[in-house]
């Protein structure tokens, strides 16, 4: 952060008000944490994310990261799947499964957990205009091994609004895009229960640019619109706000990083119960995931992400996260591989068992310093959110372009920091060296495209394409009226349809969305 002090001691607490501040850790307002006990009772959800060319490749490699003790899933998608295009759509050429897994149908949804009991581990779904469609082909391939709907645990990020601000993987308009996420809300309520319907993300916010306050602010404006239209959906704001969470970047300043995970949460509390009119103290909690920081990670000296990576994982747990994702050292080369992936996972094992930071709830509540940068970031934050409020809301300060500004400023600014040397990154424009050797890059095989389509092509021609055309256009008429589009979707996926074909079907009724500023 800019501008802060030196020094710090009682007189920058002067005034403050721990039970008003703190409270007590998984009490009001959830300063320190969501639960009492924390990871004194269970550590976090070790949750690598991985995902890359066709499902049974990704399949060996979640059986692999299980086996040496992660403790849930986290699905990459290439970029067609993102979306909503089939493998053998032209967009797609060149792109299926590369920065994640290929997945058409549901077909592929069975490859990829292929021997791996769905009642029995948690899964994180990092997609979001298809959000629905394969939480949906999930679900059908979790029947299929037999788990009751209570069972089935996991997230999909599902969070449109922060698309149209910094990452572009888009398909609808904000209001059509609206309706799939509250109706996904309301699907879950009355079928999976125990799914967090949505992964409202300051991740990506954080990758384009922003700062610690704003990844926070408009982070927590996204999650006032997301609750704000499921109840003007007529949805019941406690039946499904327990079921929120957030997904967090952790950056490279320790001390920031842990104190703004704890605004974030104190922040979401209030609003929550002062804002919204929330009841449950279960709707003013926020859970959340976390991802170290992919943007630090550098191609010059990549060994030194490997020390990035374990104090951003200490931030994040000392921040109170609930899971945790730890980036491989050379992410920033090319996808992981298995060795780096290995070591990305061990970093969290080291931390959970070996450091003592999991041992204590809360080990930075009454520092000086981390209780002032807390108090600052909220306040930031806050400012920020009132100013979206006058612009009327998130979406309507997406149109306008807002946020995409405030991001493009603050990127600019640090940008320019790096160039002109005044702040340091290692191994860039500090302690450089002039050789360096060449680490083993992941480089995914260009035949398992072709392999790909072709496995597309054999599964169009075996089902029953009367039947799909009949579900497609089903869920196309509901698009026209107010019903739960989940339903015909799911009707439409378990008979074969495609991610493409359903995404088709709904293109005629919401159109496609173009920026406009």
């Amino acid at each position: 952060m800019t501008d802060q002090e030196d020094t710090y001691g009682p007189d920058d607490l002067s005034g403050w008000d721990p039970d008003d501040q703190l409270g007590d850790p998984g009490s009001y307002p959830f300063t320190r944490g969501p639960y009492a006990s924390m990871y004194t009772g269970r550590l976090w959800t070790m949750r690598q994310y991985a995902g890359f060319g066709t499902a049974r490749a990704t399949n060996e490699r979640f059986k692999a990261l299980l086996e040496a003790g992660q403790t849930g899933l986290s699905v990459a998608f290439d970029l067609p799947t993102q979306m909503g295009l089939d493998s053998d759509d032209p967009l797609a050429r060149g792109e299926v499964g590369k920065v994640g897994v290929a997945i058409d149908s549901v077909d592929d949804l069975r490859v990829l957990f292929d021997g791996i009991p769905l009642e029995r581990v948690s899964t994180s779904m990092t997609i979001n205009a298809t959000a629905a469609v394969l939480l949906l082909m999930y679900q059908i391939v979790a029947e299929e091994q037999g788990a009751s709907s209570e069972e089935i645990r996991g997230t999909i990020q599902n969070d449109i609004l922060k698309e149209y601000i910094a990452r572009g993987t888009y398909i609808f308009p904000a209001e059509p895009s609206m309706r799939i996420i509250t109706d996904t809300f309301a699907y879950c309520a009355a079928e999976i229960p125990n799914w967090n319907t949505i992964s409202i993300s300051g991740y990506h916010i954080r990758e384009a640019g922003s700062t610690a306050a704003q990844e926070v602010a408009f982070t927590i404006a996204d999650g006032l619109a997301y609750v704000e239209a499921a109840r003007s959906a007529g949805l019941d704001i406690d039946a499904f706000a327990p079921r929120l969470s957030f997904f967090w970047n952790s950056h490279n300043d320790l001390f920031e990083e842990a104190a703004k995970f704890r605004a974030a949460r104190r922040l979401w509390a209030r609003l929550m119960r002062d804002r919204i009119g929330a009841t449950k103290p279960e709707s003013w909690r926020m859970r959340f995931h976390t991802q170290t920081a992919g943007s630090t990670l550098t191609a010059q000296q990549p060994l030194n992400n490997v020390v990035r990576t374990a104090y951003q994982a200490l931030a994040a747990v000392l921040g109170g996260t609930q899971s945790l994702h730890t980036n491989s050292y050379d992410e920033a080369l090319g996808l992981p591989t298995e060795e780096s992936v290995m070591i990305a996972l061990r970093t969290q094992q080291i931390l959970g068992l070996e450091s003592g930071a999991a041992s204590t709830v809360d080990p930075l509540a009454g520092s000086y310093y981390v209780e002032s940068l807390t108090d600052r970031i909220e306040a930031d934050a806050m400012q920020l959110i009132s100013r979206i409020d006058e612009l009327g809301g998130a979406p309507a300060a997406i149109e306008s372009g807002f946020q995409q500004r405030e991001i493009e400023e603050a990127a600019y600014r640090f940008a320019r920091s790096v160039d002109d040397g005044s702040a340091a990154v290692v191994g860039v424009n500090s302690f450089v060296v002039d050789a360096e050797g060449e680490p083993e890059v992941m480089v995914v095989d260009r035949g398992l495209e072709a392999q790909q389509i072709s496995t597309l092509e054999a599964r169009r021609a075996a089902r029953d394409n009367d039947a799909v055309a009949g579900a497609l256009a089903a869920v196309t008429e509901t698009a026209r009226g107010s019903a739960n589009l989940l339903y015909p979707m799911k009707d439409a996926l378990s008979l074969g349809a495609t991610i493409g074909e359903v995404t088709g079907a709904l293109l005629p009724v919401f159109g496609r969305y173009r920026p406009t500023f």
